[in-house]
């Protein structure tokens, strides 16, 4: 497996794809239809801010996204948005993302999103991506590494504490969850 920051232009497509499939259950009511999610996700997808794991033969097998001051692996504006949906359904939809919205911290690197191939689940591939999310950190020099889990995905929670993260904070999203198919968000934190 060979893993590098940066997203290949050959691989946006099938990064979107996933990134759509891994989101999906969360994003659907606010960024559906699929088609024009997929649109807008590939418009505003930051290939350098995020980390790829690829087969020996260059296939995709997952991402690892970060947030930074400089922007998100899938970030964009209500200009984007608008592009995309129209004036009145981004306004609705801005509202309503800005609600998902994580704050930049200067303490800690923002892991912002893993996700991968359903083939290739169970070969260590989220493991190697959280591996090269802390050196990412460590490289830019920061001491911990922070990211958010929702109570849906325990799969996924349950390999950020298999790789040491530990959860410091889990704040309920009351009635939103009948929007975003959630109940509540832990947020875990991991030294480098």
């Amino acid at each position: 497996m060979k893993i590098t920051v940066g997203i290949p232009e050959k691989d946006r497509d099938e990064a979107v794809a996933l990134y759509w499939d891994a989101f999906s259950q969360k994003l659907n009511f606010t960024m559906g239809p699929k088609y024009q999610a997929l649109r807008f996700v590939r418009s505003v997808l930051r290939p350098d801010h995020g980390i790829c794991a690829h087969d020996d033969n260059g296939r995709l097998l997952g991402v690892a996204g970060f947030k930074t001051s400089q922007g998100a692996l899938v970030g964009g504006d209500f200009k984007d948005l608008r592009k995309v949906y129209g004036w009145v359904s981004a306004t609705l939809r801005m509202a309503l993302l800005a609600l998902l919205e994580r704050d930049i911290e200067n303490e800690r690197f923002l892991m912002d999103g893993i996700f991968v191939a359903p083939e290739a689940r169970g070969m260590g591939v989220g493991t190697a991506l959280l591996d090269a999310i802390i050196d990412e950190a460590k490289r830019r020099g920061y001491d911990q590494v922070r990211l958010d889990v929702i109570d849906t995905n325990p799969r996924a929670k349950s390999l950020y504490l298999h790789v040491g993260f530990k959860e410091i904070n889990t704040v309920s999203i009351g009635p939103l969850k009948y929007i975003f198919g959630f109940s509540s968000s832990t947020t875990m934190v991991r030294d480098v």
